[in-house]
């Protein structure tokens, strides 16, 4: 890179110590002594060995007096990204875990969520799961809100307010005979979701996006799903969605669109399966499915602690991996009993050995695997690998600053633990006690500022 170029932004902050990311030849590369440079547009100016902190000093005018060193028991890793969470059932997230899928969604979540007419209401509610999975580390959401229109802006104003990156979905549903009352006309959906995307887009949120969200075939007429198809092309917008979470369900779906061959190809002929899709569950797709998702570019965000929980059935990752699809984690708040993606790595390891027990063929995930899915997996089942998901220059600096000897925390460390060790006991052991700090596009979100 030309000093021209090294001039268009200053070095706003550099780190040494140890850095830990994906890449797409690795599941984890440890990088043990490394500097790397943030510059004041938020970007990774330089990640090299530490021995070249004099010479990059000079190259890029800091003063090395300022890097700050990384502690004994400190990393630096891809902040997390959580391809899945309806940010509107968050009041009971740890509850309400003993109905399977269609009996929970009309017992709980549908109640629940037409309360977010109540804006006061969805303000509590959206600032703290904001706050709480930020905390966490979760430095990239792809939400579901609720139907209603002002409380999914008011998310997204409260996403970027404190600083998170994420993609927030107005739901669309114009079927719902389970609770009558929460669902919308077709013109209705249709006249609010291209409100909602004027809205969002014309605040200019920085890291804060729409993205179309049909509920879910069971609960969105053909009609609807076209309209929504066609949005998403003509704005070039991010599609998200369920599918084949339960088998009850899929055969619902199969009664709802006798004419389509597969639960994917209900989506596929409504135009919503591109590259910008992300389709949460998927337990029980077919080989044959899996092609199509290959084919469109479409990824699958894996929620294992939700289809234990619902009893919806497991994903087998391995099937999906080999067959070239995109791939992240969910936590699926509230199905999902955690907003941390720290156990939704844990539940996804648990879900592969599960499977391992059950057929000897299926090859485990290993926690690096986990790790990647994580992080990068997630930003490109999210089509954002292009500005997140590790370290390489030109990105965002989305990172969380780890510490698993934080005094009080979850982890004990003993002499010899090195990187690796360190990390894999994260992955297991830790939780936002560790998570010391927080970054999103090379803004510290975590702690929190001081509110007067």
């Amino acid at each position: 890179m030309s000093l021209q170029n090294h001039n268009v932004a200053s070095i706003a902050r550099v780190y040494r110590g140890t850095f830990v990311h994906s890449t797409r030849e690795v599941a984890l590369n440890i990088l043990n002594d490394f500097v790397l440079g943030v510059d004041s547009r938020g970007k990774i100016a330089f990640i090299q060995e530490g021995g070249n902190v004099d010479s990059l000093s000079q190259e890029w005018g800091f003063d090395t007096s300022d890097v700050q060193n990384l502690g004994q028991h400190e990393f630096f890793m891809p902040g997390m990204v959580d391809t899945h969470i309806h940010a509107s059932q968050y009041t009971y997230t740890g509850t309400a875990l003993d109905l399977p899928l269609l009996q929970w969604l009309e017992t709980y979540t549908f109640p629940v969520e037409s309360r977010f007419q109540d804006l006061d209401f969805a303000r509590d509610v959206y600032t703290k799961v904001v706050k709480r999975t930020l905390r966490n580390g979760t430095t990239t959401a792809c939400y579901f809100a609720t139907i209603h229109t002002d409380a999914s802006l008011l998310l997204g104003q409260i996403a970027d307010d404190l600083g998170q990156r994420a993609l927030v979905g107005k739901v669309c549903m114009d079927h719902n005979q389970m609770v009558p009352h929460y669902k919308e006309h077709l013109s209705e959906s249709k006249d609010e979701t291209l409100r909602f995307i004027h809205e969002l887009l014309q605040k200019e949120y920085p890291h804060v996006k729409p993205v179309v969200t049909p509920r879910f075939a069971v609960t969105c007429s053909s009609s609807l799903l076209q309209a929504l198809g066609e949005i998403a092309r003509n704005y070039d917008l991010h599609i998200q969605s369920h599918i084949s979470e339960n088998k009850e369900e899929v055969e619902v779906v199969k009664q709802l669109f006798p004419d389509c061959g597969s639960y994917t190809d209900v989506y596929l002929r409504h135009g919503l399966l591109t590259h910008k899709t992300v389709m949460a569950h998927g337990c029980h797709l077919s080989d044959e499915e899996l092609m199509v998702f290959h084919k469109s570019g479409a990824s699958i965000s894996h929620c294992p602690s939700s289809n234990i929980s619902l009893m919806s059935g497991m994903l087998n990752v391995r099937k999906v991996l080999d067959h070239n699809v995109k791939l992240g984690l969910g936590t699926d708040v509230a199905g999902g009993y955690s907003p941390s993606m720290l156990d939704a790595v844990r539940r996804a390891m648990d879900n592969s050995k599960a499977l391992t027990m059950r057929d000897a063929r299926v090859q485990p995930l290993t926690f690096e695997e986990a790790f990647r899915l994580a992080t990068l997996g997630g930003s490109e089942a999210l089509s954002l690998d292009d500005q997140t998901g590790n370290f390489e220059v030109g990105k965002d600096f989305d990172a969380l600053r780890v510490n698993v000897g934080v005094p009080g925390g979850p982890v004990d460390v003993f002499p010899g633990d090195d990187p690796k060790v360190i990390l894999e006991k994260f992955l297991n052991l830790g939780d936002d006690r560790n998570t010391v700090e927080v970054y999103v596009a090379g803004r510290r979100v975590v702690p929190f500022p001081e509110t007067k």
